[in-house]
């Protein structure tokens, strides 16, 4: 394999007065009779109030008043509109109450005899018919429900990020609930809804809308087996768990693996499963069998290359897809912890830029189909393309199931000039990095001292 295989080529009239006096015209009414009507009052004038009699008032204005004003109302102000301050909006603020109180009865009253009068316009035109068509609206416009608990069962899968709609519908195509409206009145109204989990559920048909929504926040009523299916492992390792989880023989599993056609892989797999079962937690159908399983985790893997742009990043670094997939299961593999994958990314391309054998244990160890963190000197030996101690470059595959962050490690590698790195204690997944084959000895020295203590 050539050293850079990892590489992919680049790409108005009249008015009143102040007591309703009124002026009509100005000098009519009043010219040349000012003098004669009010002589000898003093210039008191009266104009403003027509009709008044001169006798009444004359000599007397200043009587009635003359050094009364004060007496009357010195000192009784305050005391008359003491407290008052406060009180003036409460007051109007009752009569405001009290006043809509008495629009909102009228209007019940006048609503009410409305529908009344309709009820008996229609019963006295059209008969009985007439209010049976009045019910027969009303039953058009309700929303269709089913009533009671349902009956029989059927399996309802509700999957990650699934909304209340999408939820309502797909218990709607099962049979469940009569229309998808009458699902979202009751859950709407309940904020339990928002809960759901994904998952397998056993549900009735025919239920109404508020029973299915009971059930489905009932844990009981969950169906299936949930299982999680850790990052890095091998597909032999995925199948015995399925197979312990489900029942499901391994060799119907296998099957599978060995002919994936029915199994959405993408074009860069090559017809490879290993790399492309994501890891995660999954529901698994109850009615479910090998393939189906297994196709469930390769959609989520094809599902977590779009979120993670897979391929066009992969174009940017000039690499293949399938390659990126490959670099990241070897770095799921060799990292004893996520801090070390960036590293472990920087040790992969600075040696095939060097063109040195890339030696990496876990290659060597899946080329064997065995397992642990050091390869054997007779492992060491294989032929096996997969061996990256005989074969320089990239191996042929992905060698486990990576998860996101490994997949992110191959486009950020670090920049520190890493060439080694030993896992020197791998009980507490310690990875040490060097730069130099002298630095790397003693670091292999290390791990050897700490091995023959129990540490390895």
């Amino acid at each position: 394999m050539n050293d850079l295989d990892l590489f992919e080529d680049p790409a108005s009239g009249g008015r009143r007065g102040p007591r309703g006096g009124r002026y009509v015209g100005h000098d009519d009414r009043y010219e040349g009779r000012y003098d004669d009507r009010y002589e000898d009052h003093g210039g008191y004038y009266d104009g403003y109030h027509d009709g008044y009699r001169d006798d009444r008032y004359q000599g007397h204005y200043g009587e009635r008043y003359d050094g009364h004003y004060d007496e009357r109302y010195d000192g009784h102000y305050d005391d008359r509109y003491e407290g008052y301050e406060g009180h003036y909006d409460e007051q109007y603020e009752r009569q405001a109450q009290t006043a809509a109180r008495k629009r909102q009865r009228r209007r019940k009253i006048n609503s009410r005899a409305a529908v009344m009068f309709s009820l008996a316009f229609l019963v006295a035109v059209f008969g009985g018919g007439g209010l049976l068509g009045l019910l027969a609206l009303e039953k058009r416009l309700a929303v269709p429900d089913y009533t009671g608990q349902g009956t029989g069962r059927v399996t309802v899968q509700i999957k990650e990020g699934d909304t209340g709609q999408v939820i309502a519908e797909r218990l709607v195509a099962a049979g469940v609930i009569k229309s998808s409206k009458a699902y979202r009145k009751v859950a709407d109204k309940d904020p339990r809804a928002a809960s759901i989990q994904p998952g397998f559920y056993a549900m009735r048909k025919k239920m109404s809308a508020a029973a299915a929504l009971a059930l489905l926040l009932d844990p009981k009523s969950r169906a299936g087996t949930q299982i999680t299916i850790p990052e890095g492992l091998r597909v032999t390792k995925v199948i015995e768990l399925l197979s312990d989880k489900t029942g499901i023989p391994k060799r119907d599993f296998h099957a599978v693996v060995k002919n994936p056609r029915g199994l959405p892989l993408p074009p860069y797999a090559g017809g490879k499963v290993e790399g492309y079962l994501w890891p995660g937690r999954y529901d698994l159908d109850p009615n479910g069998n090998a393939e189906s399983i297994l196709k469930m985790m390769v959609e989520r893997f094809n599902k977590a290359a779009d979120d993670l742009d897979l391929e066009a990043r992969a174009k940017e670094a000039r690499m293949k897809p399938g390659t990126v997939i490959t670099m990241a299961s070897i770095i799921q593999a060799e990292s004893g912890k996520s801090s070390d994958m960036p590293k472990i990314s920087e040790v992969i391309f600075n040696r095939i830029k060097k063109g040195m054998l890339l030696q990496m244990d876990s290659t060597t160890k899946y080329a064997n189909g065995t397992f642990g963190i050091e390869a054997t000197g007779e492992e060491r030996a294989s032929n096996s393309p997969y061996n990256t101690y005989r074969h320089r470059g990239m191996p042929p595959g992905a060698i486990c199931n990576p998860g996101a962050e490994a997949i992110e490690a191959v486009f950020a590698p670090s920049n520190d000039g890493w060439l080694y790195f030993v896992t020197t204690d791998p009980e507490k997944g310690i990875t040490e990095f060097s730069r130099t084959q002298e630095e790397h000895d003693r670091l292999v020295a290390k791990y050897n001292r700490n091995k023959q203590n129990g540490g390895g």
